[in-house]
């Protein structure tokens, strides 16, 4: 159980470069549970982050970060999902977002974009898929690079700083897509 749940189910078998398949499966799953809600969401963010603890605590030695162990970027990565979800979900301007997607994409509308999303299922029609991508991007960024408390945390060489990292670059990766969204969208607010 352990090394399935370390491995994501042996997704950090995967080569090259496992944490960014575990990252990249972890966005495609995100859509998935985002759908249901955002709630599920959350909830598999706190889930995966204390499994991801439990995980490491159970299979690493200090000093230990084999790059099969690909709980703390799913974690990481949710966590990094949550803060343009948030904004999209709970603010006043992504319902109505959503609903001018609603009245302009659907299906009959006829134009190129409202095809293709009718023909992959509608997956990303309620998705603010602009910040998702933002934030798959700057987690991998801020999880190579280990900025500041980053890097700080995966230099503790522990069970527990395997997580942290990543849970600090989720952080920094919402915080900076939603800084993103903002800066792209509130001239559009204001030339209204």
């Amino acid at each position: 159980m352990v090394y399935l749940v370390s491995t994501v189910f042996g997704i950090g078998k995967l080569r090259p470069a496992p944490g960014t398949w575990a990252s990249l499966a972890s966005v495609l799953v995100g859509v998935v549970l985002f759908k249901l809600s955002f709630w599920v969401l959350l909830a598999a963010t706190v889930l995966a982050t204390a499994l991801g603890f439990w995980a490491c605590r159970a299979r690493l030695s200090p000093g230990e970060d084999p790059s099969e162990v690909v709980i703390d970027e799913v974690a990481g990565q949710w966590l990094a999902l949550l803060f343009p979800t948030a904004g999209f979900t709970f603010s006043a301007n992504g319902a109505a977002f959503l609903a001018r997607m609603r009245e302009d994409w659907t299906c009959d509308s006829g134009g190129l974009l409202s095809q293709a999303a009718c023909q992959v299922g509608g997956a990303f029609h309620d998705l603010p898929w602009p910040a998702w991508v933002f934030a798959f991007a700057l987690f991998r960024l801020f999880d190579i690079w280990k900025p500041w408390l980053v890097g700080r945390a995966d230099r503790k060489g522990t069970p527990d700083g395997v997580m942290e990292d990543d849970l600090w670059a989720g952080l920094f990766a919402g915080l900076a897509s939603v800084v993103l969204a903002a800066l792209y969208h509130i001239p559009l607010v204001l030339m209204r």
